[in-house]
Order: C-alpha cells, then structure tokens, then sequence
C-alpha cells in the first residue's frame, strides 16, 4: 500500500462523549466487521470495559475505505477518556497524524476535553472537531458549535456532525479524515533496516510478548532478528499482522502502517512503551520515547492466604506486561504478612487493577488505605520517601513534611459555582482565576493538596453540582504540609492496612468517623473488642463493639443460685482470658469496605 493511502488517526475526548459508538459505526461502514458479529463497544473487549462502560486499554484497528474512487487504509485506535488513563493517550497519540476531537453536542467542552487537546496539539497533530450525539432531543449543536470555535480559534464549516447511534455523519467523518489528516512520511529512508514505535504491548501465555508498534522506516518482516533499542535484547519476530480488529497475520508491516509482533519473549522487563525495534545486523538510531508516567496514588496489596504470595506475584508481573503505568515492590507487614507495594495513576486506576487482580487471577486479596508520596525530612536531618502510612514517622520525629499538590480545571454551569467554591474551601484549595465559558458555564482555574483530591472529592464535586461538573488534573508542585498520622487499633492493636495520613485540620473529626465506620463494619466478637483510633502520640477516639451474649444456665431448671452464679463467674474469666489472648478476625469484606469512600 502506497504511504499516501494511508492515514493514522485517534479519537479523543471526554470520558462518555461516545468514542467507543462512533467507533462501532466506522467499523460497520467500512465492512470491517460483519453486521452479524456487530456488537456495542466492540473494540472494549475487557469483560470490566464493558460492564462499566468505559473504554480502559487503547485498542488500535485496521479499516479499508474507498473515497473517490481510491483504495484507502485507515489506521483507528480508540483511546480511554477517563483522567487516570491520559497516559494511554499519550501513547495512542505518538502513533498517529491526526485526531478527532470529539465533543458530546448535549454536555459540550469538558475538563478532560481540554487536557487531550493539549497532548494532541503538543504533538503537532491535525486536529477535526466533530460534536457526537446529534440525534439527542437533548442535543445543542449551535451553543456547543461556539464552544468548540472559540476553543479551536477554527471556522464553524470545520466542525462536523456525528451520531454514533445512527451513523448520521459518519461515512462523511471518514472522507474528511482522508482529506485533512495528512499521510505518513517516512524519517529515515534506508532500505536495508527499519524502525518501529513500542506504543503498547500484552502478554500471551503461549506467544509470550506482543508489542504493538507504528513502523516508521523499512519493513519489518516474519522471522527477521531484531533488536530493543532501550534494553538491548535481541528477539526474532515469531509473527506480524495487523489488528481487524482481532489480531490478523500478515507477510509483513511496512512504514506508515500500525501493527504488532510476537516475540517470544517470556520475561517482564524486556519490552517498554517509548522503546524502538530495529533490525539487528544493521540498527537505526533510537527514536525519542515517552513521558514515564509517574505513579500518584500508593497501596499495599496483600494476599488473604498467606500461602498464595507467590501466585500474586506471578499476577502482579503479568499484568505489568499489559499496563506499564502501574508499579510495584514487595514488603512485608507484621500483621498481614508479606504483600506488594502498589503505584497508581489514580483512583479508578487502582480499581481497575485490583478488580482485575481478582477476575483474572482468582486472587483474594487485602488492600491497604490508598495513599500519596510525602518527602518527609526527620529531626537528625535524614530525609525519606514515604509511601505508606504505616512508616510515616511518630510524632516529634518529624522535622518538615512535603506533599504533592495538583494543578486543577473545573469546568460547571455557573449556577453551582456557589456550593462548589464551598467545598473547595473544605479541601484547602488555592482558587485562580474564574471566567465564563459559553453557555452560562464557567472555567475554574486551582491548585490544591494531592491528598484532599483523594479525599472523596469527585464524588463530593458531582454531588454539588448535580453531576453537571467535569474534572481535569495535573501534578504540580511539592509543598509543606500539615499533618499527621491516624492508626485505628482494633483489641489495642495497631491494623496497618487502616493506617492514614491525615490534616492536623482533621484528625479528630478523621478519628471519629474512620472509628464509627469500623464499629459498624467489624463483626462482633465472642470478648468485647474496643476500636480506638490514634494520632498526634495520643487516643483520640474510642468505641467498644459488645461481645456475643450466651445464657450459660440456660439447661439449668431451677436449684440453687449459687450454682447459677458460678458458671456466670466461670464464663466471665473464660471471656477476660479470650480478651488477652485472642486476636480479632476482620473480614476481607471489611478491608475493602473501609478503603471506599462514602461506604458502609
């Protein structure tokens, strides 16, 4: 295929603008997939895409499409929306020349509508604006149109109009995708070698790793030895193809084209996003890789049966092959034994991942009380990382804490701006500049902890604003903090998977509230079990949960009292010595439950 048929292209948007629809309509135009095996979100084939709705591993695919009268291949991947996965974007957009900007035409320009836009023109793309969702009652094509020129600076004939439902618009998408995004050219013309893109990559059980790759230069064949630029490591191309959408060997990829190849390879490590393959006996020089994506959100995974470490272990190194932007370590804990742990890019992320953990691999797992980075300096001038909570240091050991805070972009119809300005105020933020955004909808610029971000506020954000607010964010800058940590003891004994970092601000109201949440949650015990919760080298919150009741004179039909009393007596010392000795047995359930928000 000629490089001036071909053209590579993402669609990227705000979580729910209708990717994954428009999407399905462009692979039913294009005949790539049968009408009978048509199914909605067909390029999310993870059983969780599905069942949330939400597209979370980018998915490239191979179209055909003739437009006027020539033969043309369209190279699609579909990129996640949501802000935990704009990593994922970032990929998708390294391998493409163009992108559809697409905007829902019944919400109109969200945070997270700006934040890929940004990447997009970073990366020199061509961008097409397109409004989805024209064919909704609800829909406001006009309003939206002059949210998207004043965003773009574009003319409105630019803008085109789609639904994914009904296909309205998009055999028309696809002929201007031709004309406006242009082919790919190659860098660095040498017929005897080649150079390919790492943009993704999975693991198979029997073909072991298989890099998804845009080749740039050459022609990358079957049973050809190649070369990692990164690591080094030589492999042989065990099988190429192209995705249609399913997996499709072919002879060969050439420059321009987007596929994949098998390598063989059965060892974590090896393959990296952002790397290069080239031709061993005669390599190109690297090409410039990707942002590392820098984990924000820390848990420590534990197995339930201490016996099955290994086995998470073996999970927890296979799913690295497929998700590069998750990383772990092994540690150890007193009371949960050893375990993992865990970065994240957020709090879907870690969701994402542990649900996986569990469908996948058959794992029962306890999960710690997710928590950030802090940069803590000590009194005798040793400085430490902190990822847990658990190693925070005590009280009057601590020098100066920083903790990481984000750059933040609201986007909300001004009449929630009120309730919203209120809640920023609870979570410490720093509010910048406010301006109107069309539509009597306004902008909020703001900076704030990391930590407070994490504390229930998207669900607290939705809440305010009727669910019509979106959010996008960024890390920013390290700052000093002001907090401390909270232990929850259960039977006077410190449960590290419950342990936090909270604000001094807080932490009584914090104490109070994590210990009602476990009274209600923790199963009663055969001793009474007191749940206190410690902080600031002190208990600053108690609650006692009753042991089980049982009538030990129940076979007993009237005779004397004292004998009554001494089995009353007995079971009294029986509970007492229970209490010294006996630990509490808290659920799995429970672990879980506690580390949600808002749930009991």
């Amino acid at each position: 295929m000629d490089l001036k048929k071909i053209r590579n292209f993402s669609i990227i948007a705000h979580i729910d603008h209708g990717k994954s629809t428009l999407a399905d309509r462009m692979l039913e135009i294009t005949h790539t997939i049968e009408t009978r095996k048509m199914r909605d979100q067909v390029l999310d084939s993870m059983e969780l895409e599905r069942e949330r709705g939400i597209t979370i591993k980018m998915q490239p695919v191979r179209m055909e499409f003739k437009s006027g009268g020539e033969n043309y291949v369209l190279n699609l991947i579909d990129t996640p929306g949501h802000i935990d996965f704009s990593y994922e974007v970032s990929r998708a957009l390294k391998a493409v020349e163009g992108s559809i900007l697409l905007v829902d035409s019944t919400q109109g320009v969200q945070a997270q509508t700006l934040t890929t836009l940004a990447m997009a023109r970073e990366g020199g793309l061509k961008i097409i604006p397109v409004l989805s969702k024209i064919d909704s009652p609800l829909s406001r094509v006009e309003d939206v149109k002059e949210e998207v020129i004043k965003l773009l600076n574009c003319d409105p004939d630019e803008i085109l109009l789609v639904s994914g439902r009904t296909g309205e618009g998009v055999e028309n998408l696809l002929n201007e995708v031709i004309k406006r995004v242009p082919p790919p050219v190659e860098t660095f013309i040498d017929t005897t070698s080649c150079r390919a893109l790492i943009f993704d990559f999975k693991y198979s059980n029997h073909k072991g790793v298989i890099v998804y790759v845009r080749v740039l230069d050459g022609k990358i064949s079957k049973n050809e030895n190649l070369l990692f630029s990164v690591s080094k490591e030589k492999f042989t191309s065990l099988e190429v193809g192209t995705f249609s959408p399913e997996e499709t060997p072919c002879e060969f990829l050439k420059a321009g084209e987007t596929g994949y190849i098998v390598t063989g390879i059965k060892k974590p490590g090896i393959a990296s996003v952002g790397d290069t393959i080239t031709l061993l006996k005669n390599p190109l020089p690297e090409l410039s890789g990707y942002m590392q994506p820098r984990p924000v959100v820390w848990a420590s995974v534990f197995p339930e049966d201490a016996d099955q470490f290994n086995d998470l272990k073996a999970a927890l190194g296979k799913l690295r092959l497929s998700d590069s932007s998750f990383s772990y370590e092994e540690e150890s804990s007193g009371s949960l034994g050893r375990g993992f742990r865990c970065g994240f890019l957020g709090m879907l992320h870690l969701e994402i991942v542990i649900e996986r953990l569990k469908r996948e691999f058959n794992l029962a797992l306890v999960v710690t009380t997710p928590s950030i980075t802090y940069e803590v300096t000590l009194n005798n001038g040793k400085k430490e990382k902190i990822y847990s909570p658990y190693f925070f240091p005590e009280e009057g050991n601590i020098k100066e804490v920083f903790e990481p805070w984000v750059f933040v972009k609201i986007i909300t119809p001004s009449i929630y701006l009120g309730p919203i300005m209120q809640l920023l105020f609870v979570h410490e933020a720093e509010v910048g500049e406010t301006e109107s955004f069309g539509d009597n909808r306004s902008s909020i610029s703001l900076k704030m902890p990391l930590r407070e971000l994490m504390r229930n506020f998207f669900d607290e954000l939705k809440s305010v604003s009727s669910g019509y607010a979106s959010i996008s964010y960024e890390i920013a800058e390290m700052r000093e903090a002001n907090v401390t940590r909270l232990d929850l003891l259960v039977a006077e004994e410190i449960i590290p998977a419950f342990s936090r970092v909270v604000s001094r601000k807080r932490v009584q109201e914090d104490a109070e509230e994590a210990v009602e949440k476990l009274h209600k949650l923790l199963p009663r015990q055969m001793f009474a079990t007191k749940i206190q919760g410690k902080a600031l080298g002190k208990i600053i919150s108690s609650k006692t949960t009753q042991a089980f009741m049982k009538d030990v004179t129940q076979h007993m039909y009237g005779g004397d009292i004292t004998r009554k009393m001494k089995l009353r007596e007995k079971q009294k010392k029986g509970k007492k010595k229970m209490k010294e000795r006996g630990r509490v047995n808290i659920p799995q359930e429970v672990f879980l439950k506690m580390m949600r928000s808002g749930e009991n």
